[in-house]
Parts: structure tokens; C-alpha cells; sequence
């Protein structure tokens, strides 16, 4: 077998195993009810699956001659920016008490943004 033939199966690996990925995630994205568990399937497998379709695509790009690492560059913009934007979504979901809160820490009033002074409170 050439390193060509070799190569285009590690392409049809990776797209498989993406693809798979990405079908998990949307699953995920249109079966959970609440915003939370909405949130954490795509954000999670999503970012996985993606990531393997663009390492598919470094490898073909080196199977046929020419490499490309861009794809590299935008799996690392990925990488980064995912986790970020799925922590901003979940911290408005629990602003805007369309989910559960979190429980109270023990011994701590203090935690994360949530706490809010006597003045500011509604009723």
C-alpha cells in the first residue's frame, strides 16, 4: 500500500468519526429540554466532531501534495473560543433563572456573580 492510500483512509476514519460527532451533537442539541443540557451537547461533541473533520481535511490536504495547516489555525481558534462562549451562554441561563440555580457554597456568600446586594433586590 502507498502513504496516498494510507492517507485516504485515515481521511475516511476522521470524517467518519466527525460526522458521528456532529450527529451526536445535534441529537443532543434538539432532544434535552432544559437550556443547560441544551448547551452542553454541542459545545462538548460538537467541538470534538468539528475538530475532526478539519484534522480530515490537514490530512488530505498533505495526501495530495499540498499542505495546509489553516485548518490547524481554526481548530485552535475553536479550542479556545468554545468553552468561553458556553460559559457566557450558561451564566446568562442562570441570570435570567431559565434554569436551576446552583446550590449555595457552604460557608461563602460571595459566590461568583450571583450574589446581589440588599439594595438592588426586587421586592
Amino acid at each position: 500500500m502507498t502513504p496516498q492510500i494510507i492517507g485516504t483512509y485515515f481521511v475516511c476514519l476522521f470524517l467518519i468519526i466527525g460526522s458521528g460527532f456532529v450527529l451526536v451533537g445535534a441529537i443532543g442539541l434538539l432532544k434535552f429540554n432544559d437550556p443547560m443540557t441544551r448547551l452542553h451537547a454541542p459545545t462538548k461533541v460538537g467541538t470534538v466532531g468539528i475538530g475532526m473533520l478539519l484534522l480530515a481535511s490537514v490530512v488530505h490536504s498533505f495526501d495530495i501534495g499540498e499542505p495546509s495547516t489553516h485548518e490547524l489555525l481554526i481548530m485552535a481558534f475553536l479550542f479556545v473560543t468554545a468553552p468561553i462562549s458556553a460559559n457566557f451562554i450558561g451564566k446568562v441561563n442562570i441570570h435570567r433563572r431559565a434554569c436551576d440555580t446552583p446550590p449555595d457554597p457552604p460557608l461563602d456568600d460571595t459566590w461568583s456573580t450571583l450574589s446581589v446586594p440588599e439594595s438592588d433586590r426586587d421586592g
